[in-house]
């Protein structure tokens, strides 16, 4: 099967526009992070908002793509041992070794340990409980962080290994064969349709359970829906024919319902049920079109071999796993400084992007770390580069 250029590239901007949020996350008012700057602006709410109903959801569905286009139902065993070691080994370091930094941060900015790094590490490494308030996930005693995402990610590969029985039956083809036929207004408000049936029905008994494996059920519904999603339409020559007629109209539309739902959140409006029903069933509706119209460009444009892109695909991974550890500590250095905040968020964000750019140079040149940052043992030079096949979003063997 030819290499899919638009998923690589859209991978890079998926994971991207990721350590732009949480970056955003240091400086936009009322909400809460591991570290928050003196300089909170509302205004930032706006963009954060809009990105927030969908990021995520990109990065599953465009896992689930990327899985689909592997097509695993091949080599199903090797496929989990693959995936499991390519998502469960960087997982595990990053939560002794990575998010610990972030961790230790949070707690001495609360208050709750006094500073020394090493003393911290001795009584995180032993996985006992904190007091309260001292960091996210301190009741555990230890914590993801962001790190989450491939936890939840691993989950849905083996739920989806075991559905591959009957998603390759006669029915599982069908229902395919169905979805890769929608056309037109179908195409966004079936599966919208179960994002805002979600919303309605899980999102206030579960809302507040993220980030948590066992209990995140609104969220296990909605990424495993997309995830899903992305597997079954991967191979759909009619889907993708489609998105191609209709990107102009997907692209008016995201944007025309995002405008929308963004006043009408940030209206201040104390709604009733039936009217926040509604809003709710439009949010499902702005993030489905919103996909569907980056799938369509993304295609439209990005479908070409890049000189840039094999390297770029290759540092997604590493630079999500140091992004937010960098972020978190370059803010615990510069917030107390009392900086006018062009100089510090530039200092946060750009100190941000040059570790991990200086730490996927070193991650990529030495054979040991590369599996603890998702990446394949390093090629000969003889060899030709091509994309590196990234376990975060499901890559292609």
């Amino acid at each position: 099967m030819q290499r899919r250029h638009d998923i690589d590239a859209l991978r890079v901007i998926a994971f991207a526009l990721l350590i732009a949020y949480h970056g955003g996350m240091v400086y936009v008012a009322e909400w809460g992070f591991h570290l928050k700057s003196g300089h909170t602006y509302e205004w930032l709410q706006w963009p954060m908002i809009a990105m927030n109903r969908w990021r995520m959801d990109l990065i599953f569905l465009l896992s689930g793509l990327a899985i689909g286009l592997f097509q695993p139902e091949r080599q199903m065993g090797r496929f989990v041992l693959l995936r499991t070691w390519r998502l469960l080994l960087p997982l595990l370091f990053g939560m002794a070794a990575i998010v610990p930094v972030q961790a230790y941060c949070e707690a001495v900015a609360n208050g709750v340990v006094e500073p020394g790094f090493l003393a911290f590490m001795a009584r995180y490494l032993q996985l006992q409980p904190w007091p309260e308030g001292g960091f996210a996930g301190a009741e555990y005693g230890f914590t993801w962080n962001h790190l989450w995402y491939l936890a939840y990610l691993w989950v849905y590969t083996l739920v989806l290994v075991l559905l591959l029985p009957l998603l390759r039956s006669r029915a599982g083809q069908a229902l395919a064969g169905w979805l890769g036929g929608l056309r037109g207004v179908w195409l966004v408000l079936v599966p919208a349709s179960l994002l805002a049936l979600y919303m309605n029905t899980l999102l206030q008994p579960f809302g507040d359970a993220e980030r948590d494996l066992v209990s995140d059920w609104y969220r296990h519904a909605e990424y495993f829906t997309v995830f899903l999603l992305g597997y079954l339409l991967a191979r759909s020559q009619a889907f993708w024919t489609e998105l191609l007629r209709l990107r102009r109209p997907l692209l008016v539309a995201a944007v025309v319902m995002g405008s929308v739902y963004l006043l009408l959140v940030r209206s201040g409006i104390e709604w009733g049920e039936p009217a926040l029903a509604a809003v709710r069933c439009l949010r499902g509706l702005y993030a489905w079109t919103t996909l569907m119209a980056i799938l369509a460009w993304g295609h439209h444009l990005l479908n070409r071999p890049f000189r840039w892109l094999p390297y770029a695909t290759e540092a997604v991974y590493p630079w999500y796993v140091l992004h937010q550890s960098a972020m978190v500590l370059l803010a615990y250095w510069l917030v107390p400084r009392g900086l006018p905040v062009w100089v510090e968020a530039g200092a946060v964000l750009g100190g941000t992007v040059l570790a991990c750019a200086l730490g996927h140079e070193m991650i990529r040149r030495v054979g040991v770390l590369r599996p603890l940052f998702g990446l394949k043992r390093r090629k000969p030079v003889s060899v030709r580069p091509h994309p590196e096949p990234l376990a975060v979003v499901g890559g292609r063997e």
